[in-house]
């Protein structure tokens, strides 16, 4: 992984030798070259090793997924400020299967650092009120709730929050 300052770098020196091909009367090579410049700044934004645990997630395969996070040194400096959000994000879900402490920590850490997708927030909003839940925090679980609900557009996870609402009755 290339730390993040270094891909534009990259990228800048692909755009300078692409347009010094062009005018050098290389213009298919050189125009190849700026539109291979596009790779590096899609990956300034996209990080390669969160898309690639994303994938892993897809399959649910959760060892695979905590592999390529592994592969993330330093969130802090090496990530944009929305992928530490997913970092944290990913690493609340594989968690919230086995250690439900660690994962309300990392899904705080997610909301707070943000998420591009409404329904990855609405997600880690219902996976926080299924822990305050679990700990009798009724009032904080109801507003997370809501929140879930209002974000959750597609109401994909309608039936999570009807089933969510209906066991905090019992409490």
């Amino acid at each position: 992984m290339f730390h993040k300052n270094i891909k534009f770098i990259i990228a800048g020196l692909l755009i300078v030798a692409g347009i010094y091909l062009i005018t050098d009367n290389y213009t298919g090579n050189g125009i190849f070259l700026i539109l291979l410049s596009a790779i590096p700044i899609f990956l300034y934004f996209k990080n390669e090793f969160i898309l690639l645990a994303f994938l892993k997630l897809r399959k649910q395969d959760f060892e695979g997924a905590k592999k390529w996070l592994a592969y993330i040194k330093n969130p802090e400096t090496a990530l944009v400020r929305k992928q530490q959000g997913y970092f944290n994000y990913l690493h609340g879900i594989m968690l919230s299967q086995t250690n439900i402490n660690q994962a309300e920590k990392y899904f705080k850490k997610a909301i707070e650092l943000g998420l591009s997708m409404d329904m990855d927030l609405a997600v880690a909003k219902l996976n926080l009120a299924g822990v305050a839940m679990t700990r009798r925090r009724k009032l904080e679980a109801t507003s997370l709730l809501n929140e879930a609900k209002k974000l959750d557009k597609q109401n994909m996870l309608k039936e999570q929050i009807a089933m969510m609402k209906e066991q905090m009755k019992k409490i």
